[in-house]
């Protein structure tokens, strides 16, 4: 499993509209809940880290911290974005098993 198929998947949620980015976005969409994960990059502040971290586990969803806030907004199709909410079970529980069966595996919370 490689680096492209973990980015090419969050892409494909993106097209199916099954992706919201953005911090308030994704703080709404986990706080109402509709996140079925959330993949942060690596290179956000640890007080983004924090704030992710805490959010997720309180409300009981998946995070993932993944590529670069450059990789991540490029998949999606944007600009540099921090963390990307996917909405979506299935690309959900896809992008985790990649995650798992990768070499390259970071964390994943649960």
């Amino acid at each position: 499993m490689s680096r492209d198929q973990i980015l090419s998947m969050l892409g494909l949620a993106t097209r199916s509209r099954k992706t919201v980015s953005g911090e308030f976005m994704v703080e709404k969409t986990v706080k109402s809940g509709g996140a079925m994960l959330v993949v942060v990059a690596k290179d956000v502040s640890d007080g983004s880290k924090k704030n992710y971290s805490d959010m997720c586990h309180f409300y009981h969803v998946p995070l993932i911290y993944y590529g670069t806030k450059e990789t991540l907004g490029h998949c999606i199709g944007k600009e540099i974005r921090a963390a990307v909410a996917v909405t979506d079970e299935g690309f959900a529980n896809k992008i985790i098993g990649l995650m798992e069966t990768s070499t390259l595996i970071t964390e994943v919370t649960k």
